[in-house]
């Protein structure tokens, strides 16, 4: 079964999930170093748009969000109406250079493999605006158990595509890239350790 039709499958137990993440600490950490009240944002794996592209479209932003899952989509036009939404995979999809002051990819870029992931970094580093913001988890050995990792773990009883590198090299290909570093944190949110990472094009 394909990734997408697993999360297809997923969008059916979203609504007896939803509140399951507190995203309070997250938000608190991340709002105050943007450079701008409001502009556009760009979800990518948005899922059903909550908590991030809801939390941006509360506060004025202009929101879209990308997933290639059509069930999560459906819940997205539901729950974030706003939002305008992509259905595309994110490795897939392009858009203009200096798009956004705000770039998300939540709990979905550790299931891009890695060797594609240095290229989707350029992009978000093209799309993001100069003074632009991107926050994004990034699967490590606190949740594989491995330094780097290319393989399957269960979840929610489906076998999932999981891929990442070290962290010392992730940095490396973010800087390559141009980003600058500007936080690393492990949080443990619904039981489950993921660096987040908050990085800005100069």
């Amino acid at each position: 079964m394909t990734l997408e039709k697993i999360y297809d499958g997923f969008a059916e137990e979203y609504e007896n999930n939803r509140g399951l993440f507190d995203m309070t600490e997250v938000f608190a950490s991340f709002y105050p170093r943007l450079n701008v009240d409001k502009g556009m944002a760009l979800d990518l794996g948005c899922g059903a748009g909550e908590p991030f592209a809801r939390w941006f479209v509360d506060r004025g932003w202009q929101v879209t969000g990308v997933d290639f899952s059509t069930r999560t989509l459906a819940l997205a036009s539901r729950y974030v109406p706003e939002m305008e939404t992509v259905h595309a995979d994110m490795c897939q999809v392009d858009f203009n250079p200096a798009s956004y002051d705000v770039i998300t990819a939540i709990y979905c870029l550790f299931h891009v493999p890695r060797n594609e992931q240095p290229a989707l970094f350029r992009k978000m580093y093209r799309w993001l605006r100069p003074g632009g913001k991107g926050l994004f988890t990034y699967a490590t050995r606190e949740y594989t158990g491995s330094d780097e990792f290319e393989g399957y773990k269960k979840f929610m009883g489906q076998e999932l595509f999981y891929s990442h590198y070290r962290p010392e090299t992730l940095y490396s290909i973010l800087r390559e890239a141009g980003f600058i570093i500007e936080a690393t944190d492990y949080r443990d949110i619904g039981g489950e350790i993921f660096l987040w990472v908050t990085v800005a094009k100069p």
